[in-house]
């Protein structure tokens, strides 16, 4: 105990001449004191919040608490920052598949997913412009339907989709995102379809496509045609590259890696 009634660490550093008496004869606290707690944060604070190591051994410097490292674990626990820092990421719970990934006895591409991606640089005489590719997924049997679109915009999507019925046969509901061509499709198609006379209208009526669209920013929706496309452009760079090519050569690479999409196994195949 010194003069001003501290207790203090006995050490084997009396001899030490280039240390500090506080060094030589640290302090001790106890580690349940609203002080020690203070005094845990204010070092953790003044070195950015560090690990438990760091900070006990700055404190070691003029300190001694008892079970010091429990006492900034203890602290670094509880503290915002430190947790915000060092949190780790949390695995979400899997929540269960939407009504539209559970059509199974339905045809091929009835409940379909859409989006667009790209652009690519296609040549058109000695100058260049931009087509984007547009996917059409089965939510059920994993099929996928590749097309190219002109410009980003209403009219280009409206002729994709008819192109796409005509190959793959009308779907009963559409789910894509918030795109603004996407998001217009849906206002002039009822305009369009209610404009029809009574008889023509009560023979599409069964062809009626209902359109479901994702919240917005919400990334994390339509995940199946997502991963889809990240697997075109794989092969698209893979074949063509970054340079520019005509347009026929464009949409014949994208139908060939169509093809390869669509020719994959459901499941791994099991060898008895």
């Amino acid at each position: 105990m010194d003069q001003e009634e501290l207790i203090r660490v006995g050490g084997r550093l009396r001899h030490a001449e280039d240390l500090h008496q506080t060094a030589i004869y640290p302090i001790v606290l106890d580690p349940s004191h609203p002080s020690t707690r203070l005094l845990i944060k204010d070092f953790d604070s003044r070195l950015h919040h560090p690990g438990p190591e760091r900070v006990f051994a700055e404190i070691r410097r003029s300190y001694w608490i008892l079970r010091g490292r429990e006492a900034v674990r203890r602290y670094q626990h509880t503290c915002p920052e430190c947790r915000r820092w060092k949190a780790r990421p949390v695995v979400p719970k899997m929540a269960d598949l939407p009504p539209a990934r559970l059509r199974l006895f339905k045809p091929a591409f009835f409940s379909t997913g859409m989006d667009c991606f790209g652009p690519f640089q296609v040549k058109v005489g000695r100058r260049t412009e931009k087509r984007w590719g547009i996917i059409f997924k089965c939510l059920t049997a994993r099929g996928v339907h590749l097309d190219l679109l002109n410009t980003i915009d209403r009219d280009s999507f409206l002729m994709a989709l008819r192109r796409f019925i005509a190959c793959r046969g009308t779907p009963a509901e559409l789910h894509s995102d918030q795109g603004t061509n996407f998001r217009g499709e849906e206002s002039e198609l009822p305009e369009s379809f209610a404009a029809l006379s009574p008889e023509l209208r009560q023979q599409l009526a069964k062809q009626k496509i209902s359109f479901h669209f994702n919240p917005p920013a919400a990334p994390h929706f339509g995940g199946v045609w997502e991963r889809e496309i990240r697997s075109v452009k794989a092969a698209l760079y893979t074949t063509v590259g970054a340079q520019p090519v005509p347009e026929e050569v464009l949409r014949t690479v994208l139908l060939e890696v169509e093809g390869i999409l669509n020719s994959k196994p459901l499941r791994l195949l099991q060898h008895q």
